[in-house]
């Protein structure tokens, strides 16, 4: 009998939308500085700031409320009004309360996955605010385990899969870097949910000679990749 599989998730644009709401704090913060800086030069002085202060603060709203007042005091200077920070931390809040949406065809196909194989969320941010949103999203019960970590590596899969004692394991997300590549590195099959919004910072090239990766543009195709790939 062919061992059924234990499917793991990313959550932030896997399950439910993410990635938008940075993109559009970020053209409003454009907005907001753009007497000070033009948007061109305040992107990449942001995306530097993000990138500096990934291991100090980790992922998530807080840390990229933190890059949005850091890089508004790097190119303000002393004439940075204070109106200017309390509305950066007046948006980094509207994020942190913003509902969750989810991806389309996630709230169908995921208690259907749920009644035949064994379900987890793997992902990484900022713990409190993580956990709010799975509860938020209505599918906590679908899921066995919840596991929040500060990165996605080969050996943070590792110790996560041999929990579960499970010959045959799938991580699907939306991250090349973070979900696909890692996973299969671990062992696992490293499915890809392509998406047109994913940070700039988890691009990465797919890893078309990996005979345990897979790709999907749509939650719906999931369940058809399972038949192929044999329940």
């Amino acid at each position: 009998m062919t061992p059924r599989w234990t499917i793991a998730f990313d959550a932030d644009d896997t399950l439910w939308h993410n990635e938008r709401f940075f993109r559009a704090v970020t053209a409003e913060f454009e907005t907001l500085l753009s007497s000070h800086c033009d948007p061109e030069n305040l992107s990449v002085r942001l995306n530097a700031a993000e990138k500096r202060n990934l291991r100090i603060y980790g992922y998530g709203i807080k840390g990229f409320t933190l890059s949005l007042i850091e890089t508004a005091i790097e190119v303000g200077g002393d004439k940075l009004p204070v109106s200017v920070i309390e509305q950066i931390l007046t948006m980094g809040r509207d994020m942190l309360d913003h509902p969750i949406e989810l991806l389309p065809h996630v709230e169908t196909v995921l208690p259907a996955l749920a009644e035949d194989f064994e379900l987890l969320v793997i992902t990484k941010g900022d713990l409190l605010h993580q956990e709010t949103k799975i509860a938020q999203s209505g599918l906590g019960h679908l899921f066995n385990a919840v596991e929040i970590v500060s990165e996605k590596t080969a050996e943070t899969y590792q110790h996560i899969f041999a929990r579960y004692d499970t010959p045959r394991i799938m991580m699907v997300g939306n991250s090349l870097k973070s979900d696909v590549i890692p996973a299969i590195e671990a062992g696992a099959w490293g499915v890809w949910l392509s998406q047109n919004l994913t940070w700039d910072f988890e691009h990465s090239s797919p890893p078309i000679d990996q005979p345990k990766y897979c790709e999907i543009h749509d939650f719906s195709e999931l369940p058809g990749l399972l038949d192929r790939l044999g329940r």
